[in-house]
């Protein structure tokens, strides 16, 4: 399975000490280096930044298409274009990311698309982690998420909870 990551999932992920959730779905995780720059990098010192680095089933790949994340870069941000690119040129399995815009441009490009939301509710419906829990601690982390949406998601969950 192939899966590229954004930067937010890495951070928010590794601030609750969760970042081995993407491995356990992706076995490896791809990175371009533009999210390793932001992450590891510019974000010396922040959660994120020596988990990522030191992660030896991250790997960090180069965007081939120059022109794209050019293109893409005059609507999103450096990693979320980097993101879309790389995903769309390893024709990744699943792309994760949390910015609607990002999201609603990968889509546009027939991307599979998940967030770090969505990506716990997977595990958590297959018996991996307690999700009510490590949604609030990733919203103590600093994720931001409406109050209303957080009522939302919760009760998406009730349903979908493993017996």
């Amino acid at each position: 399975m192939i899966i590229v990551a954004n930067s937010t999932p890495l951070v928010h992920l590794s601030a609750i000490n969760r970042l081995e959730l993407l491995q356990q779905i992706a076995g490896e995780l791809s990175i371009p280096e533009e999210v390793y720059q932001e992450v590891v990098s510019s974000g010396a010192g922040k959660p994120g930044a020596e988990e990522v680095k030191r992660s030896a089933w991250i790997k960090v790949e180069k965007v081939k298409d120059r022109l794209a994340l050019k293109a893409l870069q005059s609507r999103l941000g450096l990693g979320e274009s980097a993101c879309i690119v790389l995903a769309k040129e390893l024709t990744s399995d699943i792309l994760i990311m949390d910015d609607r815009l990002a999201r609603l441009e990968a889509e546009a490009l027939g991307l599979p698309v998940m967030g770090t939301i969505g990506l716990l509710l997977a595990i958590a419906q297959k018996g991996g982690l307690d999700f009510s829990q490590t949604l609030d601690e990733l919203l103590n982390s600093g994720f931001r998420l409406s109050a209303k949406d957080y009522q939302q998601i919760l009760e998406l969950w009730r349903p979908m909870k493993p017996k």
